[in-house]
C-alpha cells in the first residue's frame, strides 16, 4: 500500500511516517519501479504500535527502545515494565506541575475584580519577580532560563 493509505491505516500522518523513516525509528519502506514507498501489513502494525505509544505519551527514545524490545522475543518483561514505570513516574511529574500552575493562575483569577478599573492583579503578578505566598510562579521544568 502507498504511504497515503498506510497512513490511513495506521492513524498516523504522511508526514509523520516519513519523519519516522528519516530518524530510523522505522525502517525504509520497501520502494515499486516507479519509486514511491510500499507498505506491507506488517508495517502498518509497527505504525500502530508507534501511534499507540505516542498516545500514551511516550518519547521517540523510548518508543525506539519499545519498539526494540517488541521484536525482540528473548526479551525480559523487566525492561518494559522499568520504561513504563520511569514513564508513569515523568507523567506524575508533570500532572503535579500543571495542578499547580492551574492553582496558581486560579489564585490570580480569582483576584482580579474583572471590572472597568485598568488595575489587574494578574498582569502585575506576571510582570514581577517578587514572592506572594497566595501567588507564587515557579518556573516550568524545561523553561529557558534568561
Amino acid at each position: 500500500m502507498n504511504i497515503g493509505q498506510a497512513a490511513k491505516a495506521s492513524g498516523i500522518s504522511a508526514k509523520m511516517i516519513r519523519y519516522y523513516e528519516d530518524t530510523g525509528l522505522i525502517p525504509a519502506a520497501d520502494r515499486k519501479e516507479s519509486g514511491y514507498r510500499d507498505y506491507s501489513n506488517s508495517d502498518v502494525h509497527m505504525l500502530r504500535f508507534i501511534r499507540r505509544s505516542r498516545d500514551l505519551g511516550f518519547s521517540v527514545a523510548d518508543i525506539n527502545d519499545l519498539l526494540g524490545l517488541w521484536r525482540d522475543q528473548s526479551r525480559q518483561s523487566a525492561e518494559v515494565h522499568r520504561i513504563a514505570r520511569e514513564h508513569i513516574q515523568t507523567l506524575e511529574e508533570k500532572i503535579k506541575d500543571l495542578q499547580d500552575m492551574a492553582n496558581t493562575l486560579k489564585t490570580l483569577a480569582n483576584s482580579c475584580q474583572h471590572d472597568d478599573r485598568p488595575d489587574c492583579p494578574i498582569l502585575q503578578r506576571l510582570e514581577t519577580d517578587q514572592a506572594n505566598e497566595h501567588m507564587s510562579l515557579a518556573p516550568r521544568k524545561g523553561a529557558v532560563g534568561r
